[in-house]
């Protein structure tokens, strides 16, 4: 009989094949529209990414299609193939939550707070409350910038002399630059360039120069010194009469130029009608702009100050020396710029052929003055003889936008955030009088005006998103309530991720935004899998008690709720750790690119810890108020099926 008995209790422990596949099925049935669901709102918190454009559209687009297509493909396996997989490799005994010593301890630590919350319910909700207010002034202190600026392991040194300046000057600053940057332990190599090269998106007049400075591996460099301790040094040596030092990166300067035709962070662009004045209002403008905290490598972009030779052909004297008009200025074309006298093939390719006075016949004014002239009434004559030439001041380059004429003001900014720098330098034009004549105008650009267009994006379609998320989860519950104890997790989402990238150090950026983007999805999955639980819950105590006030007490509930939120702690702590283990190594990544990498993780990373502890303390507490109400007013509990 005692072995019986034991054969009998044994056969218990056991399930039958179906039973096995009922349960699983079951608990199939009973994730499946929280998934499809929590699968709809990542998609749609991701909706501002697909609407931004320009550079950071280019930058986060593909992060957005492979977050949409991977959470799709999930959703689908989740429905079809994780069943039949665990149908496969589950099976044997089953064993409860309690026989995990991992999930006894857990539970062990988890049950006594959520009791403690349970009980001190006004300070439990005003400690969120003020936790939550709190951010506020956290992010309001936080300074913007456009994108996390990226260090592309180069410097680009863009000085801009007179525009006047002649190629030998060129030549020699440039040199002397290069001998004065290479000087430095931490250089590597360094290559400059003065005027354009030879495309036709360079029209960098020979005023500006652009040196690459490369630079060695950080483990060459002196201890504790950092790329802006080099720029520094860099610019204390660099300081020449006559030309500003600009500092930026390769890459960044080129998409720049592209998109905004600003080669700095920022730029004031002039409108107007007339060169001159756009000159005296851009120089006004940097006048009110000097010593604005934040600002460096100030300079107004020369619209005037170019030299030009004027021949002015006298033509009474031509009429006495028996010259045309054509042969002055055929004589003047083929002296100073040379004329084409053939051609020379090597190989495959072909070469014209020019000639011109050499440079010490050409290079002053008293030189042109006595290039010969063939008169057939008087002979050789020289070219003063008809003409009067000399220099006369122009624009050394004309830029128009929008059918206007345009200057620009343009500055760097270090030491301090775009956002706050920018905003203190337009206070700064406001105050200042007299700046700008009637008919004139100024305008934003560079990375400022890049940021304004991605706020103003992420701002309109954020309520968008919301409203779609909230709808979502109201389809899933058909509850406005459950709906609400959901979403309500996204706010407090937001307190982990100010607190984190406040004390890190980190600008409110559009990298951070689409961190944040990223969280919410997280928050409101982790939400919807407690909001299940804890209706799971619900319904198991109306099958014991029934759905009554009279069977039913406030303890009842208590009690189904700390079981609710507690025996099942495994999968939601899972569905935190998975993300959390995700994107904490992205902290201590280095290298290219970590950069921006950071600024996305930082905000997901507090937020998922925050929203977690909101989750697994605080939506219970909701949870229980709300069927406390519902079990006062109406008599009984409004249990939704959330199982299929």
């Amino acid at each position: 009989m005692k072995t019986r008995g034991t054969t009998n209790k044994k056969d218990r422990e056991w399930i039958s094949e179906e039973e096995r596949l009922a349960i699983i099925e079951k608990s199939s049935k009973q994730v499946s529209r929280g998934v499809f669901f929590a699968t709809i709102i990542i998609i749609t918190s991701f909706l501002p990414v697909f609407l931004l454009t320009g550079q950071e559209g280019k930058l986060f687009h593909p992060l957005a299609y492979t977050k949409t297509f991977i959470m799709i493909v999930d959703a689908l396996l989740v429905l079809t193939l994780a069943p039949v997989l665990i149908s496969f490799f589950m099976k044997g005994k089953f064993r409860p939550d309690t026989a995990n010593p991992v999930n006894r301890v857990l539970e062990k630590v988890y049950e006594p707070v959520i009791r403690t919350v349970l009980k001190w319910r006004k300070t439990t909700i005003a400690i969120n409350v003020i936790a939550l207010l709190i951010t506020i002034p956290l992010l309001k202190n936080l300074g913007t910038e456009f994108m996390p600026p990226l260090d592309e392991q180069s410097i680009l040194f863009m000085p801009v002399t007179l525009p006047d300046v002649s190629n030998n000057e060129a030549k020699r600053i440039l040199q002397v630059q290069d001998k004065i940057i290479k000087s430095v332990p931490e250089v590597e190599k360094v290559l400059g360039k003065a005027g354009r090269a030879s495309t036709a998106t360079d029209n960098s007049p020979i005023s500006m120069i652009e040196t690459i400075i490369m630079l060695k591996p950080h483990t060459e460099w002196r201890e504790g010194w950092t790329k802006k301790d080099i720029i520094d040094e860099l610019d204390r040596k660099l300081q020449i009469p006559g030309v500003v030092n600009g500092w930026t990166q390769p890459i960044i300067n080129r998409i720049n130029m592209l998109a905004t035709g600003i080669r700095t962070d920022v730029g004031i662009k002039v409108y107007g009608q007339n060169l001159d004045t756009i000159a005296a209002v851009s120089a006004r403008v940097k006048t009110a702009l000097e010593g604005t905290k934040g600002i460096s490598d100030l300079y107004v972009d020369p619209i005037t100050g170019g030299k030009y030779l004027s021949v002015n052909i006298h033509r009474e004297e031509l009429s006495r020396y028996g010259l045309t008009i054509d042969q002055v200025n055929q004589t003047v074309e083929s002296a100073l710029g040379g004329a084409t006298i053939g051609n020379t093939i090597e190989g495959r390719q072909r070469f014209s052929i020019g000639v011109r006075l050499a440079q010490e016949f050409r290079n002053s004014i008293s030189s042109i003055n006595r290039i010969p002239l063939q008169s057939s009434a008087m002979g050789e004559i020289p070219l003063s003889a008809v003409a009067d030439i000399r220099f006369e001041d122009g624009p050394p380059m004309i830029n128009s936008e929008n059918a206007l004429l345009r200057g620009a003001v343009m500055f760097n900014v270090r030491d301090r955030d775009l956002g706050s720098t920018v905003k203190e330098a337009i206070e700064q034009l406001n105050k200042a009088q007299g700046i700008l004549p009637e008919g004139y105008f100024l305008e934003w650009s560079g990375q400022y005006e890049q940021l304004i267009r991605g706020q103003q994006t992420l701002l309109w379609i954020a309520p968008i998103v919301l409203l779609i998320i909230f709808f979502s989860l109201y389809f899933a519950f058909n509850s406005l309530r459950e709906a609400f104890l959901s979403l309500i997790t996204i706010p407090f989402a937001l307190i982990g991720g100010a607190y984190i990238i406040y004390f890190w150090g980190v600008n409110l950026s559009i990298a951070v935004a689409v961190g944040f983007i990223a969280l919410f999805g997280i928050a409101v999955e982790t939400g919807i899998v407690m909001v299940i639980y804890l209706n799971d819950a619900m319904q198991q105590l109306i099958a014991i008690k029934g759905n009554s006030s009279a069977t039913i007490t406030t303890e009842d509930l208590r009690e189904y709720v700390v079981r609710g939120a507690a025996k099942r702690l495994r999968p939601k702590l899972m569905t935190v750790c998975v993300s959390l283990f995700g994107l904490v190594p992205v902290l201590w990544a280095n290298g290219v690119g970590t950069d921006v990498m950071q600024p996305i993780v930082l905000p997901m990373i507090g937020g998922v810890l925050t929203s977690s502890t909101h989750i697994l303390l605080v939506t219970p507490l909701i949870f229980l108020m709300a069927k406390e109400y519902e079990l006062k007013k109406y008599g009984k509990l409004e249990v939704h099926n959330v199982h299929h």
